[in-house]
């Protein structure tokens, strides 16, 4: 039986991957539940998969957990990062669910890659921020890193197997791959006039046409930032170049990335938009289980259609694919910024149009840096949000 640890319990991921889990006690079993403050989802949470472990980022958060919960449970509540790190890096855990969303997930996500764990990857910026380090970390770890993205899990599902299990490390060229499509579904203002955007609510922002989301990640859509930082992700997980990787818009978010060989066979991985499906692939690999999402009906689908990003609609894309050829320091600099601007839009500071401007303003700030370890990335991100802020502050 895999005993798992879930960073990030509370959020839409954290929640899916405990409903494949329920349905396969047989196989896994909880070990750990992670949030931050959310105390309520946490207790709902804990009655529930009775993990032996709740641990609450916030202190505050866990003492009040910790009177909620029935003493007869025996579920330990703890806080702090040292405790988390032991958590994750604990002997009794195989499998390490990371969901936390942003540059909170980080710590965590390399304590497990460099514990040797199998890590399930749903935190892109894991590799946003630090790729080089993450990447090194994993091949001197040994740790197995599966992704759960949508995106990334149907590239690796269509990818040989010899590439599957040297990721990181992917030779795409010898492998006969001309390409990566990464699909995305364009989001809820695909369609509006350009000149409508700069007075969408966050309300509108995260009603995505498809896709069940938080908040943060729901904007991204609508940005299509989130495309833009999976484009950034792909590059470090398969080892591709910019000539190697395209994003194509895909409304239906039926086929859920692809990938083109040189002799011109596509390979597409398909299926109704429901995250139950990547995370229970990325629990069982090499095997399947079934998830409890229902299977495509090709008869209700109707007609696929695909379109080329449009980069003035969509300019936090044009910036996302611009740092990545730009290297790490550009990347680490637009997610932090990228994170207090959507979280000023959600605030009603900004407007939606104003994201960009945000991310835009701090790649100008670039001055070089020396991202050799940990503390230079964490820095650099401190330092990026401390521009985003200054930036706000005059909109």
């Amino acid at each position: 039986m895999q005993q798992v640890i879930i960073l990030g319990a509370t959020g839409s991921i954290g929640k899916n991957t405990l409903n494949v889990i329920a349905q396969h006690p047989e196989h896994y079993g909880v070990f750990a539940l992670v949030a931050h403050t959310n105390v309520d989802e946490m207790h709902e949470l804990c009655l529930s998969h009775q993990p032996q472990y709740a641990h609450m980022v916030n202190a505050d958060a866990a003492a009040l957990l910790k009177q909620r919960l029935p003493s007869h449970l025996n579920i330990q509540v703890t806080t702090g990062a040292e405790t988390l790190d032991g958590l994750v890096a604990a002997n009794e855990v195989d499998t390490v669910m990371a969901a936390i969303v942003g540059a909170a997930g980080l710590m965590p996500t390399l304590t497990a890659v460099k514990a040797g764990k199998r890590v399930l990857l749903a935190n892109k910026e894991s590799l946003v921020m630090s790729g080089q380090l993450f990447i090194e970390a994993m091949q001197q770890s040994g740790a197995i890193v599966l992704p759960v993205d949508s995106e990334h899990n149907a590239i690796f599902q269509c990818l040989p197997e010899t590439l599957q299990n040297n990721i990181g490390r992917c030779d795409l060229k010898t492998a006969g791959i001309s390409q990566i499509l990464l699909t995305g579904s364009g989001g809820p203002f695909l369609n509006n006039q350009l000149n409508d955007l700069p007075s969408m609510t966050p309300t509108q922002a995260c009603l995505h046409p498809n896709w069940s989301m938080g908040p943060k990640i729901s904007v991204d859509s609508a940005t299509m930032m989130n495309k833009g930082l999976e484009y950034i992700e792909a590059k470090w997980l398969f080892n591709a170049s910019s000539e190697q990787l395209k994003v194509v818009i895909h409304p239906q978010s039926v086929i859920h990335s692809m990938v083109q060989y040189q002799d011109g066979s596509v390979m597409a991985q398909m299926g109704n938009p429901d995250m139950r499906t990547p995370i229970a692939h990325c629990l069982s690999y090499p095997k399947r289980i079934t998830s409890g999402v229902e299977p495509l009906d090709f008869f209700k689908v109707g007609q696929l259609s695909f379109v080329e990003p449009d980069f003035n609609r969509f300019p936090c894309l044009r910036l996302a694919i611009e740092a990545c050829e730009q290297g790490q320091e550009s990347t680490t600099i637009l997610n932090a910024s990228n994170e207090v601007a959507v979280q000023a839009f959600l605030d009603g500071k900004i407007r939606f149009t104003d994201i960009s401007r945000v991310n835009e303003f701090c790649l100008t700030k670039i001055v070089s840096h020396s991202l050799n370890q940990l503390d230079d990335i964490l820095g650099l991100d401190d330092q990026s949000r401390r521009h985003a802020l200054e930036f706000i502050a005059k909109c």
